[in-house]
């Protein structure tokens, strides 16, 4: 079954943080297709609301059987490492409605790709699973998993399953990777739950939609002060 604790609040003092993402017009530039923002400089977003009831898509409908089946499996080989997919991922990736949302507002052309459980290198005892991809490979998203139950994301520059599976480790080795404490520079903290993460994600790709369209009325209010948060003196929002 997936962990029901709750997950860490902040960044645990090992990872380096930041948010990898596009631009947001001219109220947050980019100068190539990503870029990574001090994750202190984001609007602040309330994880209270982060219940794992998705209810800004909202909420979920009914589980796709397909999508269930391989969750349960990759959650029963997580199991064997002692540690545990979280619900809210769960909730959200075997849900018929709601397992496309990031591919589907991503532009970028991010999709899901949900890995085999990987071993954190930069963690003993910790385990990666991507879940969403670039297209063009510039970044993956995993959630990282803690044998003390903390769950988080991180994203990387590194696809650590097909690097995992060209070194053929086993055994939690990573047999042709430096010291860990190099990769600690490669992999980034940038969300303190799935859910959190998934809607700051949303949100944002929404926004560059309505910049790039120049039509901001179908904008939320919380949608709305998330891009007063960056608006230029006297920049209409």
């Amino acid at each position: 079954m997936p962990d029901e604790r709750p997950e860490a609040a902040a960044p645990p003092a090992r990872f380096d943080t930041s948010w990898c993402a596009t631009d947001l017009g001219a109220y947050r530039p980019c100068r190539f297709t990503y870029a990574y923002y001090p994750y202190e400089s984001l609007p602040p977003l309330d994880s209270a609301q982060y219940t794992g009831a998705f209810a800004w898509l909202g909420g979920p409908t009914e589980p796709a059987p397909d999508r269930l089946a391989a969750l349960d499996r990759l959650a029963a080989a997580l199991a064997a490492e002692g540690v545990a997919l979280p619900r809210d991922f769960v909730t959200c990736l075997a849900d018929a409605k709601l397992r496309f949302s990031l591919d589907d507002v991503s532009v970028t052309g991010c999709w899901t790709d949900v890995s085999e459980p990987l071993p954190s290198p930069v963690e003993p005892g910790a385990f990666l699973v991507r879940f969403l991809r670039d297209q063009q490979d510039c970044v993956h998203w995993y959630l990282h998993l803690s044998p003390s139950g903390e769950v988080f994301v991180v994203h990387s520059s590194v696809d650590y399953a097909d690097l995992y599976e060209a070194e053929d480790g086993d055994d939690g080795a990573w047999p042709g990777l430096a010291d860990p404490e190099d990769q600690e520079d490669t992999i980034l903290w940038c969300a303190p739950s799935f859910e959190e993460f998934a809607h700051r994600f949303w949100i944002e790709n929404r926004l560059w939609r309505a910049l790039q369209d120049g039509d901001l009325s179908a904008l939320s209010p919380q949608e709305h002060a998330y891009l007063r948060h960056y608006a230029p003196s006297g920049t209409p929002t």
